[in-house]
């Protein structure tokens, strides 16, 4: 029972804040039309099981003239129960999409604001695929939670409305055992609920592994799935390193995983299966098996025979909602556990920037350029990177930062742009001023190349001579042509000229500081001096930091910054620049 309580709350928790949004009148008036309709279609069940009465008596009593209007009432009942399927289905996926979309928008924002995805994968990310959970498991939350929940209330309402019909037939239709008359009030519904206890309690046994399993079934899926998109976005280099076997190993080995994980539920689903089939042909004839004494004996009509025969059917179908949909119950539980999981990581990742030790980044009114006071880097499990004092970076400043790898230049440059909690200290930014990090492989989204030189802005955001004119400065002057052409540009360009089109879009933005994080590490020597020279005469009151280990781009700056070891961690210290040759 606590595990139930528990369970709804979490199933409250992520479906009503749709209905407190402000699409909630949408949606509350379409959850309502649903509901109306599922009652409506309850009333039309009860109709039909007093029709069978009426009907079935007309038929003993060859009334033709009854058996021709119960046969148009029945038409009449008919064509209302269609008319209301029908714009149940329409209504229901109506409501459907338009929760998705705000769930959608909600989980997208929380995700990736203030680079929330990012921390999620530094501490662990413990929600795996994220991609998923959004794509799939949000739709397939309210899908099947609309349908179990309907479901439900159907059973619900249907239990009550055919109690009081199955009763009273208890009455007219007392127990008859060996010759003899028993007088056991409702016996009907006591057989009914005593036959629906058997077998809800019996399901459960059987298919209760089948929510673990299903919860694994769908991480083992989307890691198959992932790991093929892995090899489809580095494909080049997979093929040059002729690494096709291990990649095969590799893919068939996640997909083993998901093999045994399916052979476990196909083995659950046939024991649960077994029995559900059993209990649902036995349930077909056993109305009949504890009625038919007393037809036989007289004490009924044939139309007092099928009206408590379906009376009896609804009741113990009704009771049986958890049989029939246990294997649907099962593989909701497991989405709404994902979707929990996911909540934890996300609240998780935003908790991460309000630690008592963690990077502070404020902005300061006063002019000046970027300063960090005691500051004190770290790695997520709390091991110390790096330190500094006193660290400030002047607007306009040139500054390079040398350092051995793994000394933590990297991570430097991400607590600088305020996406790297972990740690302590404060670093302070000039109030209005933007940041823009260029990393040593840029990002550059699928779709028109006006869009990936844009980015992040809209490609709508710059005008296309604005935009070819920067692509020729960097020396892209051949995809001018190609600006509106969509395609994955990540692919299409080599790394030197993916790096060209990152500094265009630098000089599109013109930021306050750019930190190129080896960001023309792939280019020659002279092209890499180029470039720079080109910022400097485009960007003027640009702040360049740079990280580079090549002797050449001492004479592209003015300041040295070196990390250096200091026990367990790195001090950053100024050094004086290498002599220009």
């Amino acid at each position: 029972m606590s595990r139930l309580t528990s369970s709804l709350a979490v199933v409250w928790r992520l479906a009503a804040p749709y209905f407190r949004s402000e699409d909630r009148w949408a949606g509350r008036g379409l959850l309502a039309a649903v509901v109306a309709i599922e009652l409506a279609i309850v009333a039309i069940t009860v109709m039909i099981n007093q029709w069978n009465n009426r009907f079935y008596n007309a038929l003993q009593e060859r009334s033709w003239d009854t058996f021709v209007s119960e046969l148009l009432f029945f038409c009449a009942l008919a064509a209302a129960f269609i008319v209301l399927a029908v714009y149940q289905l329409y209504l229901n996926q109506w409501l459907q999409i338009r929760w998705r979309r705000w769930m959608t928008s909600r989980y997208l924002s929380h995700w990736l604001a203030d680079a929330n995805h990012y921390r999620m994968q530094l501490l662990g990310d413990s929600a795996d695929n994220p991609d998923q959970r959004i794509a799939e498991d949000i739709n397939q939350f309210i899908d099947r939670g609309l349908t179990i929940g309907l479901g439900l209330l159907n059973a619900v309402v249907t239990l009550v409305s055919f109690v009081a019909i199955l009763w009273g037939l208890s009455a007219r239709a007392p127990l008859h055992l060996g010759g003899s008359t028993w007088d056991i009030p409702g016996y009907l519904v006591w057989a009914a609920l005593l036959w629906a206890i058997v077998g809800t309690t019996l399901t459960h046994l059987i298919g209760r592994p089948l929510i673990a399993l299903n919860f694994r079934q769908q991480r083992y899926e989307a890691d198959f799935r992932f790991s093929l998109v892995r090899v489809r976005e580095n494909g080049e280099q997979i093929a040059l390193l002729g690494g096709e076997s291990a990649e095969k190993a590799r893919l068939l080995d996640r997909f083993g995983a998901l093999m045994g994980n399916w052979f476990a539920i196909m083995t659950r689903q046939k024991k649960l299966t077994f029995f559900t089939a059993g209990y649902g042909q036995i349930s077909t004839v056993f109305p009949f098996v504890v009625v038919s004494p007393a037809y036989f004996a007289g004490a009924v009509n044939l139309g007092g025979l099928m009206q408590t025969a379906s009376a009896f059917g609804s009741v113990q179908t009704a009771l049986s909602f958890f049989i029939t949909s246990y294997r649907s119950i099962a593989e909701w539980k497991a989405v709404v556990d994902r979707l929990d999981g996911f909540d934890a990581a996300i609240a998780a990742g935003r908790a991460a920037t309000r630690t008592a030790e963690t990077i502070a980044v404020t902005p300061r009114p006063e002019a000046g350029g970027i300063a960090a006071a005691a500051l004190d880097v770290r790695l997520p499990n709390g091991r110390p990177l790096v330190t500094a004092a006193d660290l400030a970076l002047p607007a306009g400043a040139r500054v390079l930062v040398n350092g051995p790898s793994g000394s933590g230049k990297s991570t430097l440059f991400r607590a600088l742009a305020g996406i790297w909690p972990f740690g302590d200290g404060d670093i302070a930014v000039p109030d209005g001023k933007t940041v823009m990090v260029l990393p040593q492989k840029p990002y550059l989204p699928v779709g028109p190349l006006a869009a990936a030189v844009a980015y992040p802005a809209l490609p709508d955001g710059f005008s296309r001579e604005r935009i070819g004119e920067v692509l020729t400065a960097v020396g892209l002057g051949a995809l001018v042509p190609r600006l509106d052409e969509d395609a994955h540009w990540a692919r299409m360009l080599s790394l030197g000229e993916q790096q060209r089109l990152a500094i265009a879009r630098a000089i599109l933005h013109a930021p306050d500081y750019l930190f190129l994080d080896e960001a023309t590490a792939s280019l020659d020597e002279p092209s890499e001096a180029a470039l720079y020279r080109l910022l400097r005469e485009k960007l003027p009151g640009t702040a360049l930091v740079s990280i580079g280990h090549r002797s050449t781009l001492d004479a592209l700056h003015d300041r040295r910054l070196v990390l250096e070891r200091d026990g367990d961690r790195h001090t950053i210290r100024e050094r004086d620049l290498a002599p220009a040759r």
